[in-house]
């Protein structure tokens, strides 16, 4: 009965676990607006920033760190 628990606890809880760290998501979501974005050109640039330090955070295995960059700059672009 436990066992049975667990399989099912863990079975609803998959879908959670991988949306939890969407980085490249976040960063194709940053790429697809930061085109048409009406931003200063210094905002566009923090944009473009917190996009490559997301990718880079992301890369080195800081998924935490990675979304937080990513959501900023995703904040600035109004998403």
């Amino acid at each position: 009965m436990l066992r049975m628990m667990l399989v099912a606890a863990s079975l609803a809880l998959s879908p959670v676990a991988a949306l939890a760290h969407s980085c490249p998501v976040l960063m194709q979501d940053i790429d697809a607006a930061l085109p048409d974005a009406n931003l200063s050109a210094e905002d566009a640039a923090k944009v473009a920033e917190l996009r490559a330090q997301g990718e880079e955070l992301h890369s080195a295995g800081d998924h935490d760190g990675s979304m937080a960059a990513l959501e900023e700059a995703k904040a600035l672009l109004g998403l």
